[in-house]
């Protein structure tokens, strides 16, 4: 009778938990999926690197600071495209704003990097006009570092970023579900069933 018993546990274990009937066993403990960045951000990711990559070669301190500047700012760029916009604020007319003030809004988690360039980009507009001394040597070498650490941040942040798995066709969707930013329509999140 033990040996019964025992044969009848180690089929169980083979065999696993008894199948859902509501669906996939896959429905049952939703797993993160890793949603890639879209094409415009990949694309501006790239330009940014390559933009750095050619600060490194410039001879000048000015060439090489305003060169990862651009670098810079094409990689918030990326963050704003793969993110959405802000949410809209009540006001007649919206003022233009950089991407500096910006981004903080769309990425909280970037806001120290984004105060970090904008404090440089007075210093980008004097070197992009040729102003002697605007940017020294050792500003282009630390900006140039600071950009390379910033650019690969972001690519961390937008290339690994998780997405729930949508709700399977004509299943309800869960209550409190949040869309993630920018990948609807709507412009913010939304939260159903509240």
């Amino acid at each position: 009778m033990a040996n019964s018993s025992a044969a009848a546990a180690r089929r169980h274990r083979a065999t696993g938990p008894a199948p859902s009937l509501t669906g996939p066993a896959s429905d049952v403990h939703p797993v993160p999926r890793r949603a890639p960045a879209p094409p415009a951000a990949l694309g501006l990711l790239a330009q940014a690197r390559e933009g750095l990559e050619e600060a490194t070669t410039l001879r000048t301190p000015n060439e090489r600071y305003a060169t990862a500047h651009l670098a810079a700012l094409r990689t918030a760029a990326a963050v704003l495209a793969a993110r959405g916009r802000p949410d809209p604020t009540p006001r007649r007319r919206a003022r233009i704003r950089s991407a500096w003030e910006v981004l903080p809004e769309i990425a909280p988690e970037l806001a120290e990097w984004s105060a970090l360039f904008a404090a440089g980009a007075a210093r980008r507009a004097r070197a992009e006009a040729g102003i002697r001394g605007a940017a020294g040597q050792r500003d282009a070498d630390d900006l140039i570092r600071d950009v390379g650490m910033f650019i690969r941040l972001v690519e961390r942040l937008l290339l690994l970023q998780p997405v729930l798995p949508r709700p399977a066709p004509g299943g309800a969707a869960t209550a409190g579900a949040v869309e993630p930013r920018g990948r609807s329509g709507g412009g913010g999140n939304r939260v159903e069933g509240a």
